[in-house]
């Protein structure tokens, strides 16, 4: 049986006296199938009742206005499920440069919400995300970044977690989404090849994981990419080794690890409920389509994800078999009037997958702001075999960066970076195939409301948010 870790919630103001005593703890027992260790929980997402972002409860609240009527009824229900705070830079954590507030500020309000666990991104390597650029970073590998990492970034983030009032908060932190895949695939960038001979983004995470994780009421979920990026053989076996010599060279062992994270930001379906990679259609493998699948092992990102995990558990350096799984099915619903409700009849091997999967992107390399998307399964803990939760770590209805160039200004005030993956009439590149990005247009800078982007995600969910 699923376990919730949600309690939905129009708006903050509205609890009821249940929820409310389900909040303060008064009517909260502790886990009972769960192992205690120092403190600390084998799953910390079993009876969880996770922070609701105050300032994106605010922005739902505001998209559902505008919009009004039916649909802005089913979006107020978005606010009622957790998602993560993206401490993107070090003023992310201090609440300065336009940020609303401080970490601090959101563990105080987590306080008042009387919850008990809150969601964080650590996302802030020096040269991070090399191989894109809506999502640089502020670090840079060649300019001290990876001391500054250390000093003004994790060891600031380390400060506020250690105060004796946020003790009973379960931290549970996504690390570093998109960097340690990055070394196996994207080294012909240069900032990706310099993290790689600096050893900055492994000695990054190994510190991240090492500082932040000494404290026993944290979590640390390392992240892995995504089936379409990581699921063939050519890269997973690399990539089990990279992460092994990672987890090894942690402060306090592999040990460390609770986990690891697929699919954060992006759209891969968590199953392919009509497909099979292996079934046969005219004679040949669906895994075989070329510009879609092209021989990759693994299809959804559970077969992905169970297979690293099976990889990593075992031979030499393996981590602990107790780890789980997490993955971000913040939009990969793919819902609405074009999501198949059986496998297509046809024999023809392109036709066959394209009518059947549910997945309804252009190529797999797509990444920003896709038409189509809708928001996936609702966050919930043990929903699978090895799966510690479905999580939402990107906020629905927030941008992966702007369809055009926006310059440093009212629009774009940390001089974010464009990225033309996100651009609808970009002609593509070989990370897609050289497709149409399928973005949606008009798009403003990564982690900016898009409220258009919003609507499609609500419409599209499936199942559907109800409007009461």
């Amino acid at each position: 049986m699923q376990t919730t870790y949600s309690t939905a919630l129009s708006s903050l103001a509205s609890l009821t006296m249940t929820t409310f005593l389900m909040l303060s703890g008064q009517a909260r027992s502790e886990p009972k199938d769960l192992k205690l260790m120092g403190g600390h929980l084998e799953n910390p997402f079993v009876d969880a009742t996770f922070y609701r972002n105050a300032d994106y409860v605010l922005a739902v609240m505001k998209a559902a206005d505008i919009e009004g009527g039916e649909l802005g009824k089913q979006m107020r229900q978005v606010a009622g499920h957790p998602t993560f705070l993206w401490l993107d830079s070090i003023a992310a954590v201090h609440g300065t440069d336009g940020y609303p507030r401080s970490l601090a500020g959101h563990f105080d309000e987590a306080i008042k919400q009387r919850a008990n666990a809150i969601g964080l991104v650590i996302y802030n390597l020096p040269n991070r995300d090399g191989s894109a650029l809506a999502s640089n970073g502020e670090l840079l590998v060649s300019k001290n970044g990876l001391e500054r990492y250390k000093t003004e970034y994790i060891d600031a983030i380390y400060k506020v977690l250690k105060q004796e009032k946020y003790s009973g908060l379960r931290v549970i932190m996504v690390i570093e989404p998109d960097s340690l895949p990055n070394l196996i695939t994207n080294l012909t960038f240069e900032r990706v090849r310099e993290a790689e001979k600096s050893g900055a983004y492994v000695k990054g995470v190994q510190y991240a994981v090492g500082t932040l994780r000494s404290l026993p009421n944290t979590y640390a979920y390392i992240d892995i990419g995504h089936a379409g990026w990581m699921g063939w053989p050519s890269n997973l076996n690399p990539f089990v080794e990279l992460l092994k010599t990672t987890g090894a060279g942690i402060s306090g062992g592999n040990g460390q690890v609770d986990g690891f994270i697929s699919n954060v930001s992006n759209y891969n379906p968590a199953v392919e409920p009509y497909l099979k990679a292996e079934q046969q259609v005219g004679g040949q493998p669906v895994r075989s389509l070329s510009g879609w699948y092209d021989w990759n092992d693994h299809i959804d990102e559970q077969s992905y994800a169970t297979a690293l995990r099976d990889a990593l558990t075992t031979g030499k350096d393996a981590y602990p078999d107790r780890i789980g799984l997490l993955l971000d099915t913040s939009r990969n619903g793919w819902g609405g009037p074009a999501r198949p409700s059986a496998a297509s009849r046809s024999n023809d091997l392109k036709t066959f997958v394209r009518e059947t999967s549910i997945d309804k992107r252009i190529h797999k390399g797509n990444w920003g702001n896709q038409t189509g998307a809708g928001i996936g399964a609702r966050p919930v803990a043990k929903p699978a075999p090895h799966y510690h939760a479905y999580v939402w770590v990107k906020p629905p209805g927030e941008s992966d960066g702007s369809s055009q160039l926006i310059p440093k200004g009212p629009d774009n005030p940390a001089g974010k970076g464009f990225d033309q993956m996100c651009d609808p009439t970009y002609r593509g590149n070989s990370l897609n195939g050289n497709n149409f990005t399928g973005a949606m247009p008009n798009a403003p800078v990564a982690g900016r409301w898009f409220q258009a982007q919003f609507v499609q995600l609500v419409k599209n969910a499936p199942p559907p948010f109800k409007s009461e």
